[in-house]
């Protein structure tokens, strides 16, 4: 009896924090661009695993660094690195916090020419694509591909060559919507973020004690060997053995890795020597499940290094209580 009321307690505190961070962010998170397998949405319930404040962040899989500009709008940490083996994304990444107005004015270009284009919009996606992939690969090129293309999904062909289709139904995020979000990622984050576009585990050697490595890497599935639907895959020993190299130097650490659908589990958990604490999140019904006329619901793994699983939930908790 005794155990199911503490642990009554630990989900009621849980649940009392996703709501916290929630009306403390309320939807006001800003982003650059939609993208696919954004933690975005996920970031209420994220968040309350982060201590209240810390050294740095890490993101050695950052993406379009949705958690990164959750942290930074809730000012947790005092600086921040952003890493991603894609080099054209990190580029978009630094334009928008270190030059918001330059990257600003060549969307803005980029994304007015098809709407003069003599062979419609779709074809000036192709132009842009096929420049990309002849080299020009400026921030504001990288943008527009990701701001046009089907579901904000990144997309390469074997021989590395960017392949993702234009969604036709619209047009891209607009300049001035663009504007009124990276003005404020870039107030979140300049002067206090470094970049790289390297392997992760040469971002993992920079960590120190005092900071936060967060990562989201490709999914399982992607993990053994190259798929060209992503930039890279990672190795799933050589992924466990980086997160062991964490443990033995005191690195803090949350991953968001695995998951299930209705009966389906996807990836394997990582393994129970780790000493990780795994959290099942909520991502909300499963928009695939839907279109075959089923309602199921998608869960996120997080998994937590030893020292967050015992010292974040009391500290975040006493903010809910005294803020």
């Amino acid at each position: 009896m005794l155990l199911r009321y503490l642990k009554s307690l630990i989900y009621n505190s849980v649940a009392e924090l996703r709501l916290y961070y929630l009306n403390k962010m309320n939807g006001s998170v800003p982003h650059i661009v939609q993208y696919q397998g954004s933690k975005r949405n996920l970031a209420p319930q994220i968040l309350p695993y982060f201590p209240q404040r810390f050294n740095r962040l890490i993101e050695p899989f950052a993406g379009m660094a949705a958690i990164t500009i959750a942290v930074s709008r809730l000012n947790k940490a005092q600086l921040y690195h952003l890493n991603d083996l894609n080099t054209p994304l990190v580029s978009v990444l630094e334009e928008a916090i270190n030059n918001p107005q330059r990257l600003l004015d060549d969307y803005t270009r980029v994304w007015n020419e098809q709407l003069t284009f003599n062979e419609g919009s779709v074809a000036h996606y192709y132009k842009v694509r096929d420049d990309f992939n002849s080299g020009n690969q400026c921030a504001a090129n990288m943008l527009y591909l990701l701001a046009r293309c089907v579901k904000g999904s990144v997309r390469y062909s074997g021989n590395g060559q960017f392949n993702q289709s234009p969604d036709k139904r619209r047009k891209g995020v607009s300049p001035a919507n663009l504007s009124k979000n990276i003005f404020r990622i870039s107030s979140y984050l300049k002067n206090r973020t470094e970049f790289s576009s390297v392997d992760y585990r040469e971002v993992l050697q920079m960590a120190r004690p005092g900071d936060i490595v967060y990562m989201d890497p490709p999914y399982q599935g992607v993990c053994a060997t190259r798929d060209n639907r992503y930039f890279s895959g990672i190795d799933y020993n050589e992924f466990v053995e980086s997160l062991e190299d964490l443990n033995r130097r005191g690195i803090d650490y949350i991953i968001s890795y695995d998951g299930s659908c209705g009966d389906k589990q996807y990836g394997n958990d990582l393994p129970n020597d780790l000493g990780l604490r795994k959290v099942m999140l909520n991502a909300g019904l499963s928009s695939q499940a839907l279109l075959l006329g089923k309602k199921e619901v998608t869960f996120e793994a997080l998994y937590l290094s030893a020292n967050l699983q015992d010292v974040v939930q009391p500290t975040v908790h006493n903010q809910l209580l005294f803020t």
